[in-house]
């Protein structure tokens, strides 16, 4: 018990910036098991931006409430996903060979392609939340805690399957400030599903399991693209998916109630 607790807390340190109650030094062990919470963060995180958002809408409207949600769970990551998203666009806009699209990955300064997909990314999930919650105006709020949820570490759980079946690209370790894990056995395989999919199951309508369909072809597209250009993956490429797939999970909602 006390090695998952501190396997959790590992978690908890290098993917959010939320302070960890126990001090450890690094150990690259515990950060390659790190990756069967990676999902929990997920809950973590949704319930954060839902407290927010809930707290938010008695002072504002849906609107405002949705964009300080926005900003929680930015500040909770500490923007860690979006880096991601943002030098994957930059490298992949910018370079031709796996060489130079790692070179630039690298490099942190944003170029166009990174700011102008940070700013389509942010209005998907602005217009996405705000229709959804629109929608759900008349649902008691664990309801909405639950989207929150859901959508959080069904994002993650897209992400970790990457690692679960493809390599990583890089040939040293020096490329992201927070190391990333690149080996796994069953138990990360059990955690990331068990913690990912359960949200669905709390929601307690079959109909949203369909949101697992389009976050696989997010996932296999994404592994197939990544191993085409530069030979596998990297922690930019992780979280680049992990934005994209929590966009997909909103619009895959919506579209859910929409013929409910």
């Amino acid at each position: 018990m006390k090695e998952e607790i501190r396997i959790f807390f590992t978690s908890l340190m290098f993917y959010t910036r939320i302070p960890s109650p126990i001090k450890f030094d690094y150990d690259p062990d515990y950060i390659n098991k790190a990756t069967r919470y990676f999902p929990l963060i997920g809950w973590i995180v949704g319930l954060i931006s839902f407290g927010v958002y809930w707290l938010s809408s008695f002072l504002f409207d849906t609107s405002i409430a949705v964009v300080f949600s926005l900003i929680a769970g930015v500040l909770t990551t500490g923007a860690f996903h979006e880096d991601g998203l943002a030098d994957v666009m930059d490298g992949f806009g910018g370079g031709w060979t796996k060489t130079k699209i790692l070179e630039i990955m690298k490099d942190s300064r944003v170029g166009a392609y990174g700011a102008i997909a940070l700013v389509l990314l942010f209005l998907i999930k602005y217009t996405s939340l705000l229709s959804l919650f629109t929608t759900l105006e008349n649902q008691p709020p664990y309801v909405i805690a639950l989207y929150f949820v859901s959508y959080h570490a069904l994002g993650r759980l897209t992400a970790i399957n990457i690692v679960f079946t493809s390599v990583y690209s890089r040939e040293d370790a020096t490329s992201k400030v927070k190391p990333i894990a690149k080996q796994h056995g069953w138990k990360e395989i059990i955690g990331a599903y068990f913690f990912g999919i359960t949200p669905l199951f709390l929601l307690g309508q079959w109909h949203f399991f369909i949101v697992l369909l389009p976050l696989f072809v997010t996932y296999l597209y994404s592994k197939k693209y990544f191993e085409k250009w530069i030979d596998g993956y990297s922690g930019d490429c992780l979280g680049a998916v992990e934005q994209i797939a929590e966009c997909v999970s909103l619009l895959t909602f919506i579209s859910i109630w929409k013929f409910m």
